[in-house]
């Protein structure tokens, strides 16, 4: 691959976290450009495309894929047009990030990654959580040795409050859209592959999301290949903000990652010890993480580097909450190799 000073970016889908990466490669990624975008919704990605000086902007990706000046696209649609379009852009020679998740079906991601293989691109997927400084350095602590061998994972991760109930019906059902995240990150922290888990979940927050087939609440069990064991607790509502914490113990010691907060004062006084709630906003709460996982990889397509997130990173996850949305339906351990 020829060395470059700089990747040129054609963004597809200005939705929210669309319109978060052009922020962050418009004016916070080195050695990166966004020259075109484009959404379903034109009037979006004009507004878009006005508001970070984009030169250009379309309704579709076609003209994208197209434009030999473009080295690399930063897929943001609906998950339902992932793995078309990344099989798109990998046929159009173009370097590749998309969000999470690739697609729900475990076939048509295999397919997907093949056809990324043999166009011989870069593919990076959009796990950020990966990024965030706090759960860095506990993965840092862990592969240095410094807790021993892990032992017991925690994860605990629960929204301020429930998404639209349109969004539930598209959403892949929470273990596929909000767990997800927490799979990747127990993969991450642990350093070994889940084998078996167990799913238990319920409708505790909103029933309009049981009437639409979900579940709101739920605690995972997971046996990892090198003998730890995790759990990862979920909740599509903490009315005290966005609770995302983790906890590793190991043979050796401990380390835990705690709530980010606006500020880290505390006040005392005769009412008790207060601080201030957790963030309330996931963008607040992980923008260091999209800025970083978006500078890694226009990094590897310099440097000519593997992707820190790749495609079988991406596949994994999806394994894993098809196996917990089984657990749940058959009340039962579900092994990995089952799917």
């Amino acid at each position: 691959m020829t060395t470059r000073s700089e990747v040129s970016i054609g963004l597809i889908g200005t939705g929210r976290i669309g319109k978060v990466h052009a922020e962050h490669i418009a004016y916070r990624i080195p050695h990166a450009r966004l020259e075109a975008v484009c959404d379903v919704n034109f009037s979006s990605a004009q507004e878009c495309a006005a508001r970070f000086q984009i030169p250009h902007v379309y309704d579709k990706a076609e003209p994208i894929f197209a434009n030999e000046k473009i080295d690399a696209v930063v897929i943001c649609s609906s998950t339902d047009t992932h793995a078309q379009l990344i099989e798109q852009a990998a046929a159009a020679g173009k370097q590749i990030f998309c969000e999470k998740p690739i697609d729900y079906n475990l076939a048509r991601i295999d397919q997907t990654l093949q056809a990324v293989k043999k166009a011989g691109v870069k593919f990076q997927v959009g796990f950020n959580r990966r990024f965030d400084p706090n759960f860095q350095e506990v993965h840092r602590t862990i592969v240095e040795g410094a807790i021993g061998e892990p032992h017991i994972v925690r994860i605990t991760s629960r929204d301020p409050a429930p998404p639209p109930i349109d969004y539930i019906h598209a959403s892949g059902g929470m273990f596929l859209d909000m767990t997800i995240h927490d799979f990747d990150m127990a993969r991450y922290l642990a350093g070994s592959e889940v084998i078996s888990l167990y799913a238990a979940g319920g409708v505790l927050v909103d029933p309009r999301i049981g009437e639409a087939g979900d579940i709101d609440t739920a605690v995972i069990t997971l046996h990892f290949a090198n003998g730890a064991i995790g759990t990862i607790d979920n909740s599509r509502q903490a009315i005290y903000g966005y609770d995302q914490r983790v906890e590793v113990f190991g043979s050796e010691g401990m380390i835990a990652a705690e709530n980010n907060a606006p500020t880290r004062t505390i006040i005392s006084n005769v009412d008790g010890i207060h601080s201030p709630l957790p963030h309330h906003f996931f963008m607040d709460r992980y923008i260091d993480s999209y800025i970083a996982e978006m500078k890694l990889f226009v990094s590897a397509i310099i440097e000519d580097a593997e992707p820190v997130v790749t495609g079988i990173d991406g596949r994994i996850p999806v394994v894993m909450g098809l196996a917990a949305q089984r657990s749940l339906q058959e009340k039962r351990p579900v092994a990995l190799d089952e799917m």
